[in-house]
């Protein structure tokens, strides 16, 4: 399988040589574990995985024993489903204080994150990894957070690659997941696998659901409303379950990794806002794959684009943060007069607003809800912009950018 080169490995590099325990957590099938097998401080670790039922059973049987006939340096996946282990690793690494001894991988991320703090903090350094983002397919080094300020914009200029909507929106439909991209798997035959791997071992194993059938209607119905704000009574009824279930399984879809919860900002905000999130499916392709698109083209014209090119969108920018070790403060606006933001930046007390559009044209009047900001007290206002399907980075207005997708 060709290896495309991810971005986050010098996030992980830093992170080896800073703290005795690493973890990589992010969806299954992302590349968690390849991503470790590359990294020059793993190459002569040993592996075991704990989707190896007797590798479980011998965790529960004697987890002390079992960590000392494993040493260090050693990578441990999948350690969600052994949590049994996580007090032993505090005491063998505080009894030989060493960088770079354990390296985890895990794909839900709650428990990941329980145990975490209860035996590991201060200890381990923990690395979110996604999908391939555009740059990544690209072989593109550039790897700053992305930011519409003019000094990003001007860098990221100079090398970005150009994509035709055609080539951009195979990517959307296919999905960032490496084996898809790189052709290891076909489309469909990948996504079939990869719901009903997750579902046997993420949510059966680690979760109390009781309808297997039921909760993968939910996953589609999810998939259907990417973009949108969550309304648990509507997902409810529509996959014919109840309302705090849905609330229960939407959080499921959180802590794996499939789903991201976008906050509204509502920080001295005068006006009356929504205090709803909006629900964003990270991989498009699965999101597609869902729903039932089956093809580019269709998928490009039909509904839902817009709604997908968002999302897609988002994603990329999620990606541009947490491939450099950052964990951004993102939000969207919406108040009761319906004026809206689909995205805002916060970074060292400045706000940049962003909206999403597919149109390759681009008006001053798609930036037109920016305004509203100003009216918010003791807020520092940064540069905004339009990113859309144009081919060439323009200005619209003042401080306002038209962004090609490309300049993620």
């Amino acid at each position: 399988m060709r290896y495309i080169i991810r971005h986050s490995a010098a996030v992980l590099k830093r992170l080896t040589a800073s703290f005795p325990v690493v973890l990589v957590t992010g969806p299954r099938q992302v590349g968690k574990t390849t991503l470790l097998r590359h990294s020059q401080g793993t190459r002569r670790a040993g592996y075991l995985s704990f989707d190896d039922p007797a590798s479980v059973h011998s965790v529960r049987a004697d987890a002390k024993t079992f960590l000392a006939i494993h040493p260090s340096p050693v990578v441990f996946d999948e350690i969600q489903y052994v949590p049994e282990l996580f007090p032993y690793l505090k005491m063998a690494v505080d009894g030989r204080k060493r960088a770079g001894q354990y390296y985890l991988t895990g794909s839900q991320q709650f428990q990941l994150m329980k145990n975490v703090s209860e035996s590991l903090a201060g200890r381990i350094g923990i690395l979110q990894l996604l999908g391939l983002s555009l740059r990544e397919i690209a072989g593109d080094k550039f790897a700053r957070p992305f930011k519409p300020t003019r000094d990003y914009l001007t860098a990221r200029n100079k090398n970005a690659r150009g994509r035709s909507a055609a080539e951009l929106w195979r990517i959307i439909y296919t999905g960032t997941f490496p084996a898809v991209v790189t052709g290891q798997a076909a489309r469909d035959d990948f996504y079939s696998a990869y719901i009903k791997t997750y579902i046997e071992r993420d949510v059966r194993l680690l979760t109390q659901v009781g309808d297997e059938l039921q909760f993968m209607q939910f996953i589609t119905v999810a998939a259907s409303r990417t973009a949108q704000m969550v309304n648990y009574r509507d997902m409810a009824r529509d996959a014919g379950i109840s309302e705090p279930t849905a609330k229960k399984w939407l959080s499921i879809l959180v802590t794996s990794g499939l789903v991201y919860l976008l906050p509204p900002y509502a920080a001295n905000v005068a006006k009356r806002v929504v205090k709803t999130p909006k629900l964003y499916f990270l991989d498009t392709g699965l999101a597609a794959y869902l729903t039932k698109w089956n093809t580019p083209e269709v998928l490009r014209e039909g509904a839902a684009s817009g709604a997908f090119f968002e999302t897609f969108v988002l994603a990329e920018i999620l990606k541009s943060y947490y491939n450099t070790g950052l964990n951004p403060a993102l939000f969207y606006y919406r108040d009761k007069d319906q004026k809206e933001i689909d995205l805002l930046i916060m970074e060292n007390g400045c706000l940049y607003p962003l909206e999403i559009k597919k149109t390759a044209n681009p008006q001053p009047h798609d930036a037109a809800a920016f305004k509203v900001l100003s009216a918010i007290k003791n807020l520092q206002l940064g540069n905004g912009g339009v990113i859309c399907s144009c081919d060439t980075l323009g200005i619209l207005a003042k401080d306002c950018y038209a962004i090609p997708t490309g300049l993620i």
